[in-house]
């Protein structure tokens, strides 16, 4: 079955028909297809479709011209625990894919998008109850095909004064085990890599064209050049912290520039309603035309500068007893924390809470943003009974919620 897929894939890329796409990048919508459908049965991290994903990968990242940048080829192997909850449980083995465009520079940037999924859903599902395939299509098919677009413009632009490495991540979703693997073993000096650019469910792009990007506070060079090419209709919602929960983490955590790049959360989060179709594929290709100013602009500079960050992410979530069951919306720039999707069986949804609710005060505490809100729950133990304050459809509505 992997020689039928291999063959019918990637020999050539393009036997898949492209007719039948819009007017935006078709390679990058093929390339989204491929990796969220049921022929990959959710990529999870040590399995045979993971294997099907980072071949596919490799293809088009020689496609391209770009050179082996791993440590066996364009491979990278690591070891992570089959069940991360379960530390006797057997290993699998992951494999990172990397992508190396030399310009004989002294630096080095970063592009990466972690590759793998949930399977099945055995670990990690949002509905774990539901063993059907978990295809991940903005988790992260999407952000591995923005960092494959961004290789092709990058790879076509001589005038670029700094090497890239392009990685594609595995074992992101247990727990950042490809990042951590990389860093621990760079396959380029770690003092030599100038930055590094994450991209993590980039393909729900809303109206409104709100992007989220973190880890701004990790150097003095991220908000003037983010300012410098934001487009008119966008509207970037800033997080300072290089603390997060995905692979520039990793990074952060040796002293590295690093900055994020998402879309926001959707109900269909880890869940096997995360598909292809629901894709917003022009708001990808947007959002990876704002990296590659990102990328533009770095490379003509001497250096970039590197400085710690308050870990709000780090300081807050680890004290966690109790929540809501709630997606945070994470692009939402008004007063209070709009819950994006509300999980079933939770604190919240018991109350009453709906999808989209505001909430604006929890146990008599105003809540601001979400890190108030992560603040809060740090207080509360499993039994408390708390008053919650939310806004639907204009209105303040009051909840009595048990944790």
């Amino acid at each position: 079955m992997k020689t039928k897929y291999w063959t019918f894939y990637a020999f050539p890329l393009f036997l898949l028909p492209l007719t039948s796409f819009g007017q935006v990048n078709q390679q990058l919508q093929v390339d989204v297809v491929y990796l969220a459908s049921d022929d990959l049965e959710g990529r999870a991290t040590g399995t045979a479709s993971e294997g099907l994903a980072a071949n596919y990968i490799v293809s088009r990242m020689r496609s391209m011209g770009l050179n082996p940048g791993g440590s066996d080829g364009w491979f990278q192997s690591f070891k992570v625990a089959a069940n991360p909850h379960q530390p006797d449980s057997k290993e699998l083995n992951g494999r990172n894919v990397i992508g190396f465009l030399d310009r004989h520079a002294k630096t080095t940037i970063v592009v990466g998008a972690h590759y793998d999924h949930l399977g099945h859903g055995n670990v990690g599902s949002l509905a774990p109850n539901d063993h059907s395939i978990h295809n991940g299509a903005d988790d992260n098919a999407s952000g591995v095909a923005s960092m494959l677009w961004l290789a092709e413009k990058v790879s076509k632009n001589k005038k670029l004064k700094t090497n890239f490495l392009f990685i594609a991540f595995s074992g992101e979703e247990y727990g950042l085990f490809g990042s951590k693997g990389f860093v621990e073993h760079p396959t380029v000096p770690l003092q030599k890599i100038e930055a590094m650019i994450n991209m993590d469910m980039v393909g729900r792009l809303n109206a409104e064209h709100v992007l989220a990007i973190s880890g701004v506070g990790t150097s003095t060079a991220w908000k003037p050049i983010l300012e410098e090419i934001r487009p008119a209709d966008f509207t970037f919602n800033y997080t300072e912290s290089g603390v997060g929960p995905s692979d520039h983490t990793s990074f952060y955590l040796k002293n590295i520039p690093v900055v994020h790049f998402f879309t926001g959360q959707h109900k269909d989060y880890h869940k096997p309603t995360d598909d292809s179709y629901l894709v917003n594929y022009e708001g990808i290709e947007r959002v990876s035309e704002i990296i590659y100013q990102l990328l533009i602009r770095l490379s003509d500079k001497k250096q970039i500068d590197f400085q710690k960050t308050k870990d709000e992410n780090k300081e807050q979530v680890a004290d966690f007893k109790v929540t809501l069951g709630i997606m945070p919306d994470y692009v939402y720039s008004g007063k209070g924390l709009r819950a994006d999707a509300i999980l079933d069986d939770r604190p919240g949804k018991k109350a009453g809470m709906k999808d989209g609710d505001v909430i604006i005060r929890l146990a008599d505490k105003e809540v601001k943003d979400i890190y108030d809100y992560m603040k809060i729950l740090g207080e509360h133990k499993k039994g408390d009974r708390v008053k919650l304050v939310i806004i639907r459809a204009g209105q303040e509505m009051l909840l009595d919620v048990e944790f």
